[in-house]
Parts: structure tokens; sequence; C-alpha cells
């Protein structure tokens, strides 16, 4: 029952067998339990690249209890909570987002005139947000994609929970550990609500100057959450999500393995978001083109393993996002299949016609007489999607 994974794949519970590929002159040859991230952490830092783990001596990390084998043998992204239909998850996490907006305001006008926040009501609501992900991730991730160009500090943080959560979903992460993670990405940026808007919300590029200034926004936020008494971890996490591994980041230009794995699962998730977002002054790009840059910036700037596995999670084509049809139709994708170039999609719209036409759904995977041609935006065909999925998708 001996398996050999990358460092990338390493989470809390597994066993340790044997470490069989690290670069540095050090050599660690000793076997035993990772208990939790900075056992990981620690491990990256040495070196290592690959190691074989025993799957036959997997834990709970949260108690050191032995997992039986017939679960252990299960992937490690498989979770218990009861499932879901998208459609019946949907009603939930239309009332999670705006609940998430409304708390996201709260926060932002505490920070804003330097006050402390009550914690829990944030901390329940990332419970909330992370049970919905359990039950049906497609429901809040659709969402993530139903903007408001004046709303982007709002929905950003909000999004970048969504997705993160999906993501230490994804890789394995234990229930505390998702939940710690989402939490870090629904504070990562309440320090911006101090930056001049016409700093934080400038079209252009920002002078050598405004760069400065904007890059505060870390520091603002470390310290409104210092101020609450939030652990150690979190706040590490918060304030390295700008940090890239060649040192190039900031604030403090920590590099490589000065930065943690959340920390690194947070810069991705942030910079995505930030990518395909619409914004008061610009279309926010496919998610391909998204992929792309995530791509070009690692290994040097972002972790290549994590970007890697970033990209299974969401999928080529990931939900909410729109795609031009070999029929001539716009579709938004509902749901992954087994094939990322085959999901289920919803048809809304006839290029050839130029009008929306009854909604469709159509499983790309069950019907092979249509493909999709391309990843597309909403401006690019001048429609409101907004107006289009609150009438036509959600309850």
């Amino acid at each position: 029952m001996i398996k050999t994974i990358t460092i990338n794949e390493l989470t809390p519970g597994m066993f340790v067998h044997e470490i069989t590929e690290q670069s540095g002159k050090v050599k660690i040859k000793s076997q035993g339990r990772v208990a939790s991230e900075a056992v990981v952490d620690s491990l990256r830092a040495r070196g290592v690249l690959k190691l074989r783990i025993d799957l036959s001596k997997q834990f709970d990390p949260r108690n050191g209890t032995p997992i039986p084998t017939a679960v252990q043998e299960a992937p490690a992204n498989t979770r218990k909570a009861a499932k879901t239909s998208f459609a019946s998850e949907l009603i939930n996490a239309e009332s999670l987002y705006k609940q998430g907006k409304k708390i996201q305001h709260t926060l932002l006008q505490a920070v804003e005139k330097g006050l402390p926040f009550d914690d829990r009501i944030p901390s329940e609501f990332s419970h909330k947000l992370v049970a919905s992900v359990e039950r049906n991730p497609d429901a809040l991730l659709c969402l993530t994609r139903i903007r408001e160009k004046d709303d982007y500090l709002l929905e950003h943080s909000l999004n970048v929970a969504i997705i993160l959560a999906n993501f230490a979903r994804f890789v394995g992460m234990n229930d505390d550990e998702v939940q710690e993670l989402a939490y870090a990405g629904f504070l990562h940026d309440m320090g911006k609500i101090r930056i001049p808007d016409d700093i934080l919300h400038k079209p252009g590029r920002l002078t050598d100057q405004e760069m400065d200034v904007m890059k505060k926004h870390v520091q603002f936020g470390v310290e409104a959450l210092e101020e609450v008494n939030l652990n150690a971890a979190l706040i590490r996490t918060v304030s390295e999500h700008h940090e890239r591994l060649d040192g190039g980041g900031y604030p403090a230009g920590t590099a490589s393995n000065g930065i943690s794995h959340a920390g690194r699962m947070l810069a991705i998730a942030d910079m995505y978001d930030a990518l395909t977002a619409d914004r008061c002054y610009k279309a926010g790009m496919p998610s391909q083109r998204a992929f792309q840059i995530l791509i070009s910036e690692s290994p040097h700037k972002l972790d290549k393993g994590l970007v890697q596995q970033f990209i299974k999670c969401m999928g080529v084509y990931p939900v909410g996002s729109l795609v031009l049809l070999s029929n001539d139709k716009l579709a938004m994708v509902l749901a992954q299949n087994d094939s990322p170039l085959t999901p289920k999609v919803k048809q809304f719209y006839s290029t050839k016609g130029g009008h929306y036409i009854t909604p469709k759904d159509v499983d790309l995977e069950a019907d092979t007489r249509i493909t999709i041609v391309k990843a597309v935006r909403a401006s690019d065909y001048k429609i409101n999607f907004n107006e289009f999925f609150n009438q036509s998708i959600a309850p």
C-alpha cells in the first residue's frame, strides 16, 4: 500500500514511508506522520520533491486516530457530505452570496473607520460557505461569474473564498484546513478600503509612488486581523497573498520556501479572480487566458505544481463561464464531466440570429454532435449575462 507522490500532493494525515527525490545537500531519510501543514512546509523548505507514502498508516490529523483501510484507499478529496443537485443548492447559494456581500460591506466599514470587528459573524459565514461547496460546488462557483462592476471590492474576497474552498477540497485538505483557507480568502483584501479611491480604481498603470501606496493594503489588512486576535497561521496566509517565489512580491519580499503552502494557494486564487473580474473600466478576461498567465508566472513567481492542480480543479471551461458552441449558440457551463472538454452547458443565445433563445441544457459528453469552439465573454456579443442568469437560471 505504498504510493509515490510529489511534495505538492502531500497533506496532513499521511505517513511518509520514504523520501525518493530532493534537492539540496542535506538528505532526509526518516519516516513519520505528517501532522500539519507546518510539516509539509518544513519538508518543502528542506528540498523534498517526491516521496512515498504508506496508505495503510494514514490517520486523522485532528486527533491522530488511524483511518480504516477502506477509507484510506479512497481519493484524498472524497467527502461524505450529503450531496444536492445544482438547482437545489443554487437556492441556498444565492442567499449565501448576498449575505456574504453584506458581511463584506460591514467588515470594510469597520476597517475604514479603524474599528475592530466581531469575527464570529464572518467565521460562521465561511463555515456555511464551505458546507455549500461540500453539497454542490458548482452552485457557488457559478455565482462567482455573475458580477456587478461597481461591487468588485465586495465580490472579490467572497469569490476568492469560494474558489479556495473548492481548491482546498480538490487537493485533499482536511475539513479544518479547508475552512481556514476559505476564511483567509474571505478576509484577505480588507485593507484595500484604506487605499484612496483614485488609486484603488485607477484604470491605467499606477505610478511608482501610487504603487507604494497600493502595497500598503496588505499591512492594513494584517493590522485589522491582529486587532481581533485571529490565529497567527491565518494572518500569515493573508500577509502572503502578494508574495512571489522569486522574492519580487510584497510587502516583505519573502521568497521561495519562506511562503507557506496556504499563502501560495491564496496567491493563485487571488490572481485568477482579479484577472477574470469585470471592472467599471475593463471587462474580465476569459478563464483560458487567465490560466495562461498563471502558467507563465510559474515556477518563478507562482508554485507550478499548485497552478497545475488549480487548473485541473477549475476545469478547462470553469463552471459559470461562457462558451461558443459549434451550433452557433452561446452557453453557460453548468458542471464538469469526466472529459474536461465536454462539460454540461445551458445554451441561451443565438449568435447567428443575434437574439436570446429558450434556455436548453446540453450534456456535451452525451451529445457528440455539438462541441465547444472557444471560451467567450458576454461583452464580446454585447449581451447582459447577469440579466439572463437572474431570469432563466436563478430561482
